[in-house]
């Protein structure tokens, strides 16, 4: 992990945080003491990877602040909150895949959800990776159908002959079957 942001006005629980933090590998730990602060840090700044929140804070509850970062970042948020109305916050900021600790929490229960928000945002960025990898290539697809119709319309090839031509082609010139269909649209089209 190479980024987190801690919100929180007592320093032990800031503290306690960056201590945890540092074992789970995190590079830099930004800690902002009010959610005006916190949000200044996330828009100017680079975009964490986790937001610890530590409610009530001086200038806000902190709930909007969590559910404004979950809207704006694709950074894990995990939210302290008091027992009395941690389940309640729970409820209302679930859909945006905000963790929910209520005090009193114990060094063991807040260094597990840090590596469970951890683990299920890295596992997030692979589903990402992998979709943008799958969209890619079906962008890749079309290019080259269109260049199969471009084939078929302007020199009159059947959709196998024209498939075949894109792939005799590539081979021949030692290029991507989407090089040689980008070619084709720049020339007829």
């Amino acid at each position: 992990m190479d980024r987190a942001l801690i919100v929180s006005a007592r320093a032990e629980i800031s503290e306690l945080a960056e201590q945890l933090l540092r074992i789970e590998g995190c590079g830099r730990t930004a800690v902002a003491v009010s959610g005006s602060e916190a949000r200044r840090l996330v828009k100017n700044e680079s975009e964490p990877e986790l937001v610890i929140i530590n409610t009530p804070l001086p200038d806000e509850f902190g709930q909007e602040l969590a559910e404004m970062i979950a809207e704006t970042t694709s950074a894990g948020i995990i939210l302290i909150c008091g027992g009395d109305v941690a389940d309640e916050v729970a409820d209302r900021v679930s859909d945006s895949g905000i963790n929910v600790i209520s005090r009193p929490y114990t060094r063991e229960i807040l260094q597990r959800t840090i590596r469970l928000v951890l683990s299920a945002r890295a596992r997030m960025a692979g589903v990402k990776k992998e979709s943008a990898d799958i969209l890619s290539r079906i962008e890749e697809m079309r290019t080259i159908n269109r260049a199969k119709t471009t084939l078929m319309k302007y020199l009159k090839f059947t959709e196998p002959q024209a498939h075949k031509y894109i792939e005799k082609q590539a081979m021949n010139n030692r290029q991507t079957r989407l090089e040689v269909a980008q070619r084709i649209l720049a020339q007829y089209e």
